[in-house]
């Protein structure tokens, strides 16, 4: 649906209302009618690019980036920090913490410098693994070296310490109360945590702007589905609006 066609439904819509409330409602049309009207006008294709190549390069997805950049000709992006960030989130992703906090190093060493809540993290994630691979003895050595000392300066890295060291004490972690630790999901939430330190250290959004903007627009219409009839975005994928008149309700 064009911006015109658009211009007509709404206008369908607002001469059903008779009254006070449909001048009101007319003032307020036009209101959003110029700004609808500003916005097409300010949204360009370049714009548009620049938002898919954000979403591409903060999820780190290096071949089509590449390959959209070269399509599109947006600006030149250095592929090498994706490709150094995502070797490093892959490495938490797999249980190689080690590897990860050296390789964060060798990008930029004052990013765990400066970040004292994300090196308790990756330690913490550390000792996981540890108790996973079921090295009980240096496990426990290494949360009194390494991670208690933290503990004592931080009271909420303590209570972190003292649940993963729970683990230990059951044999079956299925019965455990923070057996979730061992889950998969707690090393995509300290890799998450990584990446994001590293784009912000590069001075890039550690969110992408498409998915923050296409739950605006999810929430905008289900605030609208309670009040008004109007022109529905209902497949994500085309954008398309669809006429409420072609509607069988």
């Amino acid at each position: 649906m064009g911006f015109v066609r658009l211009v007509r439904v709404l206008l369908s819509q607002v001469y059903t209302i008779n009254g006070f409330g449909g001048c009101v409602l007319m003032s307020l049309f036009w209101i959003v009618i110029r700004q609808l009207a500003e916005i097409e006008a300010m949204i360009r294709k370049e714009d548009m690019n620049k938002l898919v190549m954000n979403f591409l390069v903060t999820e780190g997805y290096v071949d089509a980036a590449e390959k959209f950049r070269m399509e599109s000709g947006t600006e030149h992006i250095d592929l090498a920090t994706i490709t150094d960030r995502m070797a490093v989130k892959k490495a938490v992703q797999c249980g190689n913490v080690e590897d990860a906090i050296e390789k964060v190093n060798d990008l930029n060493p004052e990013i765990l410098d400066t970040n004292p809540q994300l090196f308790f993290h990756l330690q913490q994630q550390r000792l996981i693994e540890l108790i996973r691979n079921g090295k009980v003895e240096e496990a426990l050595e290494f949360a009194q070296e390494e991670l208690a000392p933290r503990g004592e300066e931080n009271q909420g890295f303590l209570d972190e310490l003292e649940r993963t060291v729970a683990l230990l004490a059951f044999e079956d972690v299925s019965n455990c109360p923070v057996g979730e630790l061992l889950d998969i999901s707690q090393r995509l939430k300290t890799a998450s945590e990584v990446n994001a330190a590293i784009l912000t250290s590069q001075s890039h959004e550690k969110d992408p702007k498409l998915p923050s903007l296409l739950k605006m627009l999810i929430w905008a219409q289900n605030q609208l589905d309670e009040k008004a009839v109007y022109p529905r975005i209902n497949d994500l994928s085309t954008a398309k609006l669809e006429d409420p008149a072609s509607i069988n309700i």
